[in-house]
């Protein structure tokens, strides 16, 4: 049996998939991706060839994908991560219209037919609405970034942030825990201020059902439920959110190399 991969090199983790011919995940890995960009590209692909041992010659094709996809130095082609997303929210989700992506460093909205991109836009400029925003603020408050998605949810009088800019948000912050405001709540400002702040990205490409939810923030449950409450429609979420990238790629990979073995 052949197999095919998808590696997604991300600016704060790599991913990276592998699917048999029946376009089921047979192996994943998750690593850092650190400074060295090639070093994380190897160290994805070589952890998922070891969770199911499966051998590098039986991986007909690789496909990279990410910011840093060009680095997959072992990579058979290079596709974005914007259409990559898209593929694989319709394997998943077929009736998926509009995706919603939150990585690392950026965020991310796409319009999606049957598995392609019609439109999107991207804030790829400033780190306000992404993971690093929240991990900015889960430290301020000595948390763990896994921790506050679930915080937040008990959140009573979430406060109102004057600003989403990861530069100020921990003197904001700090001047709310001065004035006495209960973790919680800050928390629940802070994940309002960021899903209205998504929706409004979202809307430039249009706010149309079925939406799907990926990227690493997709795994905290306080954004996935303020995004639903904004929205006023439930989100697909899939235990695989965080892979969507590498599954798309891994998708590619598979059709690319039946189209070359057809000649």
């Amino acid at each position: 049996m052949k197999y095919f991969a998808g590696v997604d090199v991300g600016s704060t983790q790599t991913k990276c998939v592998i699917i048999d011919a029946e376009r089921r995940i047979v192996a994943r890995a998750l690593v850092d991706t650190g400074s060295n960009v090639v070093r994380a590209s190897d160290r994805g692909f070589a952890a998922a060839l070891e969770a199911r041992m499966i051998a590098r010659e039986r991986v007909a094709c690789v496909v990279g994908t990410g910011y840093g996809r060009f680095k997959v130095s072992f990579g058979d082609l290079q596709i974005t991560e914007i259409t990559c997303h898209a593929k694989a929210a319709w394997l998943l989700f077929p009736g998926t219209k509009t995706v919603i992506d939150m990585g690392g460093q950026d965020a991310k909205a796409i319009s999606v037919r049957d598995g392609e991109v019609v439109d999107f836009v991207m804030n790829d400029k400033c780190a306000a609405g992404t993971g690093r925003f929240l991990s900015t603020a889960a430290e301020a408050l000595g948390l763990g970034l896994e921790d506050i998605g679930a915080i937040s949810l008990r959140a009573r009088n979430p406060v109102r942030l004057s600003t989403v800019c990861t530069v100020f948000v921990e003197s904001d912050i700090m001047a709310y825990v001065a004035q006495g405001k209960k973790t919680e709540d800050i928390l629940g400002g802070i994940h309002s201020a960021i899903a209205a702040r998504t929706i409004a990205l979202a809307r430039r490409v249009g706010l149309e059902p079925e939406f799907t939810f990926t990227g690493g923030v997709s795994l905290n449950v306080g954004m996935v439920k303020m995004l639903e409450e904004k929205l006023g429609h439930s989100l697909n979420v899939s235990a695989d959110s965080h892979y969507m990238g590498a599954i798309g790629a891994a998708l590619f990979a598979m059709e690319h190399a039946l189209a070359r073995a057809a000649g």
